[in-house]
Order: C-alpha cells, then sequence, then structure tokens
C-alpha cells in the first residue's frame, strides 16, 4: 500500500520497555507507519519532569514541535525555552534533553530514519 494512517495514541509506548517510571511516555511510529526512511515520535513529559536520559545521533537530524505545555531543552548544555508550537532543530550530534514546565510538555519529533543511530546519555545535562 502506498500510504499508512496509524493514530499515534495507539503506537506503544517504549518508555515503559525501557523501564521508565512516571508519567514520560514515548511513542516510536516509524513501524507502526511501515516508513522506511523518516522517524517519527509523539513524546509526553509530566509537569516538572525531565527526560529520563540525554540522547544524540551520528548522522540523524531531527526536528522537534511542540504540540501542548511549554518547557526547556538542554543542547550541548545551553538551556532554550519552548512553547506551544515552537518547532526546533538539531543536529544530529548536539547532546539533548527536555524538561516540561508547569503545564507538561508534548512533542513530535520526526527526521531521517538511521537504524541504531542514536546514543543514550545518563547524566544531568541541566546540571551546571
Amino acid at each position: 500500500m502506498s500510504w499508512t494512517k496509524k493514530n499515534l495514541g495507539e503506537v506503544e509506548d517504549a518508555a515503559k520497555g525501557f523501564g521508565v517510571e512516571g508519567g514520560f511516555t514515548a511513542r516510536f511510529a516509524t513501524g507502526d507507519l511501515e516508513a522506511k526512511d523518516t522517524g517519527l515520535a509523539h513524546e509526553t513529559l509530566p509537569p516538572g519532569e525531565r527526560s529520563p536520559f540525554a540522547h544524540r545521533h551520528d548522522s540523524a537530524e531531527e526536528v522537534y514541535v511542540v504540540l501542548s505545555g511549554s518547557g526547556r531543552a538542554s543542547l550541548d548544555g545551553s538551556i532554550v525555552e519552548l512553547e506551544r508550537l515552537d518547532a526546533l532543530r538539531v543536529a544530529p550530534t548536539v547532546v539533548r534533553a527536555f524538561e516540561a514546565g508547569d503545564d507538561g510538555l508534548e512533542i513530535l519529533v520526526f527526521g531521517p530514519r538511521h537504524q541504531g543511530d542514536g546514543e543514550l546519555i545518563h547524566e544531568d545535562v541541566f546540571a551546571g
């Protein structure tokens, strides 16, 4: 078929598979959409919470769009404020993590798909 439709709320929450507790959700829809070259994720953070880890890529540039709420992004240690409908492009090697504001943070993430391209970073990138 030349197209695929999927409700993002029906995509499996991968955060649970990583053992992440709390209200953080990460729904990676690439497989559900049968996409070959495009990565797509829907992520939510509860009010005042941070991403459970930071990450970066070798090759994949990503675009983050704030659907609702507000918060901050840490980008190689620089803090960027985010609000509804902000679009944020992040180059591959930039270490990134997110923190929700008082009303939570809901983001849509998309970019080229490169299998095995991501690296998780388990340090507090907001400290400093």
